[in-house]
């Protein structure tokens, strides 16, 4: 996991950074918004503001692109991200009893942050594992044939 930056300077740094290494070619726009989101955590509207300036890119483009993708988050994130599959095939095998599961622990709903910061819920359209339903991602991790009773001992995993 990579460490998150806090300050402005450290957003615009960042996102310097990433224009640069990929010579700010507008053809690159996801590999850099990538590596803003990996390098802080999120994608920060200064940085999607310095992005858009050395680019030339209107900021309604890149937001457009930033929130179009489940892989990049335009406001910060907790220390572990849980994605859940709410597709058709999750669906009828009991992701909502998973989700459901998920909020009574974690205290948030999809798309929030849990105010300690340490878990992120976030509801995707596909893990790419529907044999495996119901899933979930936590980080890297990927979690399937899931029942309500499991997700206690997996979230203890990451005390």
């Amino acid at each position: 996991m990579t460490m998150k930056k806090e300050s402005n300077r450290d957003f615009i740094e960042t996102a310097n950074n990433a224009v640069e290494i990929y010579h700010g070619k507008k053809e690159e726009l996801i590999p850099i918004l990538m590596k803003v989101n990996q390098d802080i955590g999120f994608i920060p509207k200064e940085a999607m503001e310095q992005i858009s300036s050395r680019m030339k890119i209107p900021p309604s483009q890149l937001y457009s692109v930033a929130s179009f993708y489940h892989m990049f988050y335009t406001k910060e994130t907790g220390r572990h991200i849980i994605k859940f599959c709410e597709s058709a095939p999750c669906h009828v095998v009991g992701s909502k009893n998973i989700v459901e599961t998920l909020k009574k622990e974690l205290q948030i709903e999809p798309g929030e942050t849990s105010s300690d910061k340490k878990w992120t819920l976030v509801a995707t359209s596909c893990l790419g594992v529907c044999a495996e339903g119901p899933v979930i991602m936590i980080d890297e991790d990927l979690y399937g044939n899931l029942t309500p009773n499991q997700i206690p001992d997996i979230l203890a995993k990451y005390e």
